[in-house]
């Protein structure tokens, strides 16, 4: 099943086009890099797939649904099954770990402030944070760590599709490579659908499985990651 199916993509701001005819299948289970140089407007693609902005052409399919064909009601249910962690983090600095991760749980569920709580904790562990991680404050995390709270708030409604954006960016080896190892299991252990923008080469042949290549507007090539490290 493709769980992703653009088809056709335009996007532009203004008068400036980003993507047009873009097309791009993600299988259930994958996990796939959008790879390409700068300025081919990799993470406006994530955006657009995760339907935090609106296409100019064309057509995106989740899970199956024209996102086009959807209600109000339908896209909100549609987007609790998506995740998406962004570059910075984008954490509340006024808000504690546990509090960023309890809002997405606030807004869709109604369950008493303990259960809440318990559910928020339950990701920080999930993610190899401690416990104390909670009480803190975004800024008071290291980046490693913060990037690890970021995943743990795209968790928070165990949806089965994580967008990342450059998620071991800032990082030094040894903590990219430990971010990287927190995603396979994550993949393994939630059976997630992985979508990330990287530049990481050790990211690209560690964590994915497919890779998109984009320039010239569109998706250039699809291949298994498996070929392009035989190849190499």
């Amino acid at each position: 099943m493709f769980i992703i199916e653009a088809s056709n993509l335009t996007s532009s701001f203004g008068s400036q086009v980003v993507h047009q005819n873009l097309n791009l299948k993600v299988q259930q289970g994958e996990r796939l890099a959008i790879v390409g140089g700068s300025g081919t407007g990799k993470s406006v693609l994530l955006n657009k797939l995760a339907l935090l902005s609106p296409i100019q052409g064309g057509q995106i399919s989740l899970f199956g649904q024209p996102t086009d064909e959807l209600t109000n009601q339908q896209l909100i249910s549609l987007r609790q099954q998506m995740g998406i962690m962004f570059q910075q983090g984008a954490l509340f600095s006024s808000l504690n770990i546990m509090q960023n991760i309890m809002l997405p749980l606030r807004e869709s569920q109604k369950l008493p402030e303990d259960v809440l709580q318990e559910l928020a904790l339950l990701k920080i562990q999930l993610v190899g944070l401690p416990a104390s991680a909670a009480c803190k404050l975004p800024q008071e995390l290291s980046g490693g760590m913060l990037k690890r709270a970021a995943v743990a708030r795209a968790l928070a409604l165990d949806p089965s599709l994580l967008f990342l954006d450059e998620p071991t960016a800032g990082l030094d080896p040894a903590g990219a490579s430990a971010f990287d190892e927190l995603l396979l299991e994550l993949h393994q252990a939630m059976n997630l659908t992985l979508v990330l923008v990287t530049h990481d080469l050790d990211s690209l042949y560690k964590v994915t499985s497919q890779v998109a290549f984009l320039g010239n507007q569109q998706v250039l090539a699809q291949q298994p990651m498996q070929d392009l490290a035989q190849n190499n």
